[in-house]
């Protein structure tokens, strides 16, 4: 099922923003401890997407090396990064003429934190591509937990960015899906390696051992799959 992932994410958060309410403020020592082991697992999970690509095929590895260089080059170009935010603070200002209360302001918040990245993105698509969730249901801890925080310190407006995390990755998921019927395995095989070296640089971030530009590497798991279908056709 295409949307699994995605529907557990948003439940993830629902639950977590209930948990939220009953309890009280979270020490921030004690939210670090969890982030960090959540971001550890991440890194784990995006290492072992990207070494499939090292025993898949002995050429797949330096597709994907090749890959992140030129995909980074474009995504700088395009300043992938400074659009995604440059949106999240748009849609703040608008929301904002909604009302100034606490329920407005921790939705747009909340729903610029869950939707607003490169996971949301990379999960959505693995999704669709490979019908494997992984990636979301590790997003689906990171945001339940997350949302017990931000729902004891904001209120019970965070529970309400379940609705646009899942219009938005459920939308990247099913045209993934579509999408996914005219490639090959090998294809989808690059794709989901490259996409798992920005996991890892996802895991980097949260656990802030060093700030990573993924959202400027996204280019690179299309030019993956652009890159190992010029392989394939000539045969190199």
């Amino acid at each position: 099922m295409v949307l699994l992932g995605t529907i557990v994410n948003s439940l993830a958060i629902l639950v977590g923003s209930l948990l939220g309410m009953f309890l009280n403020r979270i020490p921030d020592r004690m939210k670090t401890t969890i982030l960090q082991g959540l971001g550890m697992a991440v890194f784990v999970i995006g290492l072992s997407m990207a070494l499939k690509a090292a025993y898949a095929d002995g050429y797949d590895l330096l597709y994907v090396i090749a890959s992140l260089v030129f995909g980074g080059v474009l995504g700088e170009v395009l300043d992938i990064e400074g659009k995604l935010h440059a949106v999240g603070r748009f849609v703040e200002g608008k929301m904002s003429k909604f009302g100034n209360g606490k329920v407005s302001e921790a939705f747009v918040f909340s729903s610029l934190v869950y939707c607003v990245g490169a996971m949301a993105i990379v999960g959505s698509l693995q999704s669709g591509l490979e019908g494997s969730h992984k990636i979301l249901y590790t997003k689906a801890m990171l945001d339940g937990f997350s949302s017990i925080f931000f729902t004891s310190a904001m209120g019970i407006g965070i529970a309400l960015s379940a609705v646009p995390v899942f219009l938005y990755q459920g939308s990247i998921a099913l045209m993934a899906g579509w999408l996914a019927s005219a490639l090959s395995a090998p294809i989808i095989a690059v794709m989901a390696a490259t996409g798992g070296i920005l996991i890892m640089g996802i895991a980097l971030n949260v656990m802030e051992v060093k700030k990573i530009n993924v959202g400027n590497l996204l280019p690179a798991i299309f030019v993956a799959g652009i890159v190992k279908w010029i392989a394939m056709k000539y045969g190199f």
